[in-house]
């Protein structure tokens, strides 16, 4: 089992001061999601052989390790253009994991859910391009559905997956997205089984089921917009059953990764981050 951070919240701070960020934390692995100067959203990698040095440096200085590489890409995108852009900047991330000696990599379906076939079509056209890539390389993936994706449900999801049919392509389960993952119902024991065969990956933070009111995700105007409104809060702020996820995560034998991903108190991210990780390591039985 291991227990990553998402310093999210620290990513103003240069990469070095980041990773010492982490380990002061308590934390033994880093997830890194996207940040400007290294991997950012939707764009091409900022990475060459000095940030990939200093990078490294820092974590066999402190003794944090990489646990995975989180990039986010249109690979789905119903535009070609967008989808080739995106195939493009998933090969030379491929390469920097490579270069940084992890791995995992761990990602979104993307796409949009009201174009969902187009984009899952999308999807699979990418897969066929970086498929080989990823085996090649040596690199493992973990995808997750992330609201307003082309696939938004838990067990849709581990179908997918599982239709791909590699033994180092995985299931990533986000806590945060629960209430999407089964239209607002929260059966955190049933998804958990069901995704047994392929789940190696969770994030854990807490949020609300926006749904539960006539079935609206929020109120948004103007009516009908199509929005997806969730936030990654801290254990015990939201309405997440965690007495039924940690239960249900224990009696599959999980053994994967679990990341700390809480983005909503940036003013008082240290606390939030030393009780997420005391919380989480209690929940699964590790103290």
């Amino acid at each position: 089992m291991r227990i990553a951070l998402d310093p999210y919240m620290y990513r103003q701070l240069p990469l070095p001061k980041m990773v010492e960020k982490v380990a002061e934390l308590g934390y033994e692995y880093i997830e890194l999601s996207p940040r400007e100067d290294f991997l950012p959203f939707y764009k091409y990698p900022r990475v060459d052989k000095a940030r990939v040095r200093e990078f490294k440096h820092a974590l066999r200085d402190t003794g944090v390790k990489l646990s995975s590489l989180l990039p986010l890409y249109h690979w789905s995108h119903p535009d070609e253009a967008m989808r080739e852009a995106a195939v493009r900047n998933w090969k030379r991330a491929i390469q920097v994991a490579v270069d940084m000696e992890c791995d995992l990599m761990n990602t979104e379906f993307s796409g949009q859910s009201d174009n969902a076939l187009v984009c899952e079509n999308q999807f699979m056209r990418s897969m066929e391009e970086l498929l080989p890539v990823f085996e090649r390389e040596g690199i493992k993936l973990d995808i997750q559905a992330h609201p307003y994706d082309f696939c938004e449900r838990n067990n849709e999801s581990v179908d997918i997956i599982r239709g791909l049919d590699k033994p180092w392509l995985n299931y990533l389960y986000a806590v945060p997205h629960t209430y999407f993952y089964d239209d607002g119902k929260g059966d955190i024991a049933a998804m958990i089984e069901y995704a047994k065969p392929k789940l190696t990956h969770l994030i854990i933070a807490d949020t609300y089921n926006h749904r539960a009111s006539s079935n609206l995700r929020y109120i948004v105007n103007p009516p009908g917009v199509t929005a997806t409104v969730h936030q990654h809060l801290d254990i015990g702020q939201g309405e997440i059953d965690w007495d039924t996820f940690f239960r249900s995560v224990r009696d599959i034998g999980f053994d994967g990764i679990a990341t700390v991903a809480v983005f909503a108190w940036e003013e008082r991210a240290d606390e939030s981050s030393r009780m997420m990780l005391d919380a989480v390591k209690r929940g699964l039985g590790l103290v």
